[in-house]
């Protein structure tokens, strides 16, 4: 079998296309989380914690260069090469990460239901008795006649 024949009986196989399919859609859930995140609840935790960008929370680990006349906010001190230990950036990507664990298990247990339903559990047949069991018990209900 030639490389390129091979390749296309892997390629077609039903599970790399449902996998292909998965990655591409799992790509734009985490860009509409990441949205979500970004745009509706993070503004909120940020006013309530008494700032509007909760992005720009950080704490400086060196004094910015001598030269340095742009504002004192996450982008510009990052662009100068200044250390930052940037708590409000991994806070955002914690909530986004939770956000979506919590979504993926909410899915998960609904598939896991759906699954469940599909399949009733039938019942189990016992097994065929064997003949020749089934001759001696014949014989031993006509003896005790």
């Amino acid at each position: 079998m030639s490389f390129f024949s091979e390749f296309k009986e892997f390629a077609v196989k039903g599970n790399v296309v449902d996998l292909a399919v998965g990655v591409i859609i799992g790509g734009a859930f985490g860009k509409i989380v990441d949205s979500i995140v970004k745009d509706l609840i993070m503004p909120i935790v940020g006013k309530i914690f008494g700032g509007l960008d909760f992005s720009n929370y950080f704490i400086l680990l060196s004094n910015p260069p001598a030269d340095f006349k742009g504002p004192m906010t996450y982008e510009a001190l990052s662009k100068a090469g200044v250390p930052m230990f940037a708590y409000g950036s991994f806070l955002t990507v914690l909530v986004n990460f939770i956000i979506l664990a919590f979504i993926i298990f909410l899915m998960i247990k609904q598939i896991n239901r759906l699954k469940r339903e599909e399949a009733p559990a039938a019942p189990a047949e016992a097994p065929a008795t064997p003949e020749d069991i089934q001759l001696l018990r014949e014989i031993r209900d006509s003896l005790k006649r």
